[in-house]
């Protein structure tokens, strides 16, 4: 048989094309300083949905300039997680919406995943000053994994890396920037606004933080071989601290969670950070529930 020209490979064969979650949060995106914005019923809410859902757009553009074929995942990680306009989604992605889901802020992640963006994120309770700073929710007033704090970033970050997946781009304010960068060495960042409190920032004009995001969102995808994720060996020690002492009540109903130091501090140990993550996913509903 002649074998002239042949490069021994198979032609039918092709490239896997990347998969990629976007993760979309809502208090860092350029423009959003209040909870009266953040929050359905707030009177800016309408717009402060635009908002989000115009960044979600340039940071899946982004993506797919940079991997034309690549399979993208937009999932809705603020509040209710019904925040971004099913409508308005570029086409190109899939939207992953309403709760709860496994895996909470980063719904549609798994193995498959080449890397995460993170997208309107915001610093963790107690650091800053940060727009809107609180971790998961304003039940919970720290996370401290082996004794390290972890906010919304470090934690969602964790569980990327715990299945292998790094975080590639974060944009939001200043002080969000620099609290993935402490975490994932070589990540990019766009800062969108420039927090000056806790209800307060000098916002980038919508546009110009589009057009910046949607470039660093390409080379941080082209550039994802060069980012290891965040991971962390288990077994870990987890602690909360959380804001109301009925809540730790609850939380000592679940198994091998117990109270620890003061009255609102409850710990457990995890097997690995996947187990950690869920738990700290319960605690946050434990968290909702008032008094009868």
């Amino acid at each position: 048989m002649d074998n002239h020209g042949s490069t021994g490979e198979d032609p039918t064969s092709e490239a896997k094309s990347p998969r990629i979650l976007i993760s979309v949060d809502m208090e860092g995106v350029s423009g959003i300083v209040h909870p009266r914005e953040t929050n359905p019923d707030g009177y800016d809410y309408g717009r402060a949905r635009a908002l989000m859902t115009a960044e979600a757009n340039a940071a899946v553009a982004g993506v797919l300039d940079a991997e034309p074929g690549a399979e993208v995942w937009v999932a809705d990680a603020h509040g209710s997680y019904r925040n971004l306009l099913p409508e308005e989604i570029d086409r190109r992605a899939r939207l992953v919406r309403g709760k709860p889901r496994p895996l909470g802020m980063l719904g549609g992640v798994d193995e498959r995943t080449d890397a995460v963006l993170f997208v309107g994120y915001h610093v963790r309770a107690g650091a800053g000053p940060g727009v809107l700073a609180h971790t998961m929710s304003d039940a919970l007033l720290d996370v401290r994994v082996d004794g390290r704090s972890l906010g919304e970033i470090g934690l969602n970050a964790a569980m990327a890396g715990h299945l292998g997946v790094p975080v590639v781009l974060l944009s939001g304010d200043d002080a969000a920037c620099a609290e993935v960068r402490k975490l994932v060495p070589g990540v990019r960042t766009v800062a969108v606004k420039e927090a000056l409190g806790q209800f307060a920032a000098a916002c980038l004009h919508p546009e110009q933080a589009r057009e910046r995001l949607r470039r660093t969102a390409a080379e941080a995808v082209a550039g994802r071989e060069d980012v290891r994720p965040f991971a962390l060996s288990g077994p870990q020690t987890v602690e909360v601290d959380l804001a109301a002492a009925h809540t730790v009540d609850l939380a000592v109903l679940i198994p091998g969670v117990t109270r620890a130091g003061g009255a609102r501090t409850v710990t457990f140990t995890a097997a690995d950070f996947g187990e950690a993550y869920r738990v700290v996913l319960l605690l946050v509903q434990l968290g909702s529930i008032r008094p009868a």
